[in-house]
């Protein structure tokens, strides 16, 4: 039985509606990056940041699944399947994924602007100023900002190194180090990447990419990798 481990980007919740910064020059719902998604814009105007990502977490919460996230739901229980993602959303988790990894952070999770643990599963739709964490520090979203250390990245190389299959999707491949997880597929490993754009991957060994959405890509390879399970199987 293939061992899967997919990777997510941005491109996949953005078919439900999520839009991402890369959209717009650098824009994110009209404001800059480097105003709503850096330490320094925290400093400076943390009201705006979490003003920024209230109407995030909202705008998520009235989002839903869609094929491409239901498809790798339906895949996990045909095979073992390990998703790691850049996306903040719960869209994966809501269509039904279990091991999801969130490589930066969460939108319904809280912490502390000074303490990285606890997190907290956050049930309202907002955080204001004057909201505290249990040790009594002010609370700031669980997401790991440009110019911040990616936690979780090391886990996902481990991942990565034992995957049969490798299934990107969603991605430009353009932000590390993130995009570097290639690196890490084992010599023999069979990696595709489903993405309509071009991408930055050229230095991939055998990197098959289907030119595709993953709305309509993500279902079509994902029936096509059952098959193959069951002819083998029988």
């Amino acid at each position: 039985m293939p061992r899967v481990v997919v990777f997510t980007g941005a491109g996949i919740s953005a078919e439900s509606g999520i839009k991402t910064f890369r959209d717009s020059d650098g824009l994110w719902e009209e404001y800059s990056i480097m105003d709503v998604a850096t330490p320094e814009a925290w400093r400076r105007n943390p009201d705006l940041v979490l003003r920024f990502y209230n109407a995030r977490r909202i705008q998520m919460r009235k989002a839903e699944p869609n094929e491409a996230h239901r498809a790798l739901a339906r895949l996990q229980q045909h095979m073992p399947v390990e998703i790691i993602t850049q996306n903040v959303d719960d869209l994966h988790e809501r269509a039904g994924s279990e091991n999801v990894m969130h490589l930066h952070g969460e939108l319904n999770k809280v912490r502390s602007e000074i303490y990285p643990h606890p997190q907290y599963v956050l049930e309202k739709d907002e955080i204001h100023l004057g909201d505290l964490c249990e040790r009594g520090t002010q609370l700031r979203p669980h997401i790991v900002w440009f110019g911040e250390e990616v936690p979780m990245i090391e886990q996902a190389a481990r991942l990565v190194s034992k995957a049969d299959i490798l299934l990107v999707i969603g991605t430009s491949l353009n932000v590390y180090p993130a995009a570097g997880l290639l690196y890490h597929a084992p010599y023999g490993c069979r990696k595709i990447l489903i993405d309509p754009g071009d991408n930055s991957a050229g230095g991939i060994f055998r990197l098959t990419h289907i030119k595709q959405s993953a709305g309509n890509g993500v279902p079509a390879f994902v029936n096509e990798l059952i098959r193959e399970c069951e002819s083998q199987g029988a």
